[in-house]
């Protein structure tokens, strides 16, 4: 029997998989919005960041996710909870990876797979196709559909934008019928204030190199709306050592100026709205390997 107009269904699907496969950029894309941030580092992603797609017949609640890497500190294995919260909360689990990986999953990944292979549809999204021709991609997929793990096999590109439409359409036929949870206009749960420490740190880590955008977390202390609707933020950028203070800081202060700048500008397009932003640097050793400093910085129950 044909599904009736009016079906209307509803879910969670979380995105997981390693680090710097597009996780990120393919929900920006699918949202149409920049929601989760996104740069050429891997492990720019630390916690959930929900994103709410809604049209006429569907709404889908993604879960960005960090990516799935052997953890080297606590940090690391606070993100892994992360991730597989997600993945438990899901209706359908998005197992992404990229064609410049080939056929090779990552342990940590096939583990994942393995584990919720069975329980829940299970998806793989092969992202980057622009990057190679496509009949390159067609062994790819021939592979992985023999083993025999994977519902679907989506061939995507999220920075072309290509694909999207048929992995929406994918999706929704493996979603529950159910009414949206969320209002049609709403993109996102997130107070404005989790975004705004998120491009902070986006900014930090287009910035600096090596150790330093690893070491650093972002905790904004005050979010007000001032005279003429201009919103005052103050926030500190935390880092591990009396070191790392200096190169952000830089030079008669000219790189934590520097990242202020880019970050006003990103946060005024995100607010729409005029913003005052106060950035100023700590130290909090080791804060990556501190429970009580993870909580306090968003990571972890």
């Amino acid at each position: 029997m044909e599904e009736g107009a009016s079906t209307f269904r509803a879910g969670y699907v979380a995105i997981v998989g390693e680090p710097n496969v597009g996780k990120s950029t393919l929900l920006n894309a699918l949202l149409n919005q920049k929601i989760s941030i996104v740069t050429r580092k891997p492990q720019t992603t630390r916690q959930q960041v929900l994103g709410i797609y809604t049209d006429d017949r569907m709404q889908i609640v993604f879960l960005d996710t960090p990516g799935l890497l052997q953890p080297k500190y606590l940090l690391h294995e606070k993100m892994i909870e992360s991730a597989y919260s997600a993945m438990h909360d899901a209706d359908i689990l998005l197992m992404m990876t990229e064609v410049g990986r080939g056929v090779t999953l990552p342990k940590v990944v096939e583990r994942a797979v393995d584990e919720w292979q069975g329980k829940k549809p299970l998806f793989l999204v092969i992202n980057k196709m622009d990057t190679v021709h496509r009949d390159n991609v067609l062994p790819i997929i021939a592979h992985f559909a023999g083993t025999g793990k994977f519902d679907e096999i989506i061939p995507v590109s999220a920075l072309k934008l290509e694909n999207l439409q048929d992995l929406l359409s994918t999706l929704r036929a493996s979603l529950p019928e159910h009414q949206p949870f969320y209002p049609p206009d709403i993109v996102s749960e997130h107070p404005e204030r989790f975004f705004v420490a998120e491009l902070i740190r986006e900014k930090i880590f287009e910035k600096f190199h090596e150790e330093i955008p690893y070491s650093t977390a972002v905790d904004v202390h005050e979010f007000k709306e001032r005279e003429a609707g201009k919103v005052f933020i103050r926030a500190e950028i935390v880092v591990e050592r009396e070191s790392q203070k200096g190169i952000v800081i830089g030079a008669k202060g000219s790189a934590l100026k520097a990242v202020g700048q880019a970050a006003r500008e990103e946060i005024e397009r995100f607010l729409d709205r005029p913003v005052f932003l106060d950035l100023y640097v700590k130290v909090r050793e080791g804060w990556r390997e501190k429970e009580l400093w993870l909580k306090r910085l968003g990571y972890g129950a």
